[in-house]
């Protein structure tokens, strides 16, 4: 089952609305599915870090998922078994949570995220044969 709301940190908030600056995409949903399908792709676990969800960036499953709801719970689940890790409730809300605030990490700090376009590249570099 699926995490009911999803909230960020202040730090992560703070990252989301350079993004949202530097990219012209305004929805925060749009941006957390890119941060997380980032953040899954790389190949070492998030590190294990205590959150803290003080922000008032906050949205529902629905919201955060849009129609790709279900595949994205089951690409989190799968990572989650490839990590080595159970798959209980709390362990798959916590790993999203982490890969969800790591991914936003990785997009702000991207160099070529200086605008909607550089942010694009980086769903086309993924899909190319030679990444």
């Amino acid at each position: 089952m699926p995490l009911d709301h999803i909230r960020v940190s202040q730090q992560a908030r703070d990252q989301l609305i350079t993004l949202k600056r530097r990219t012209g995409i305004q929805h925060w949903n749009v941006l957390c599915r890119w941060a997380l399908c980032r953040s899954l792709a790389e190949p070492a676990k998030p590190p294990t870090i205590k959150l803290t969800l003080d922000s008032n960036v906050e949205m529902s499953w629905r919201t955060f998922s849009g129609e790709l709801g279900d595949v994205l719970w089951a690409l989190l689940q799968m990572r989650c078994h490839d990590d080595g890790l159970p798959l209980d409730e709390e362990t798959l809300a916590n790993q999203f949570r982490l890969h969800l605030h790591r991914g936003i990490g990785y997009l702000v700090g991207d160099t070529r995220v200086t605008d909607v376009a550089g942010f694009a590249s980086l769903g086309l570099e993924a899909g190319s044969p030679a990444a």
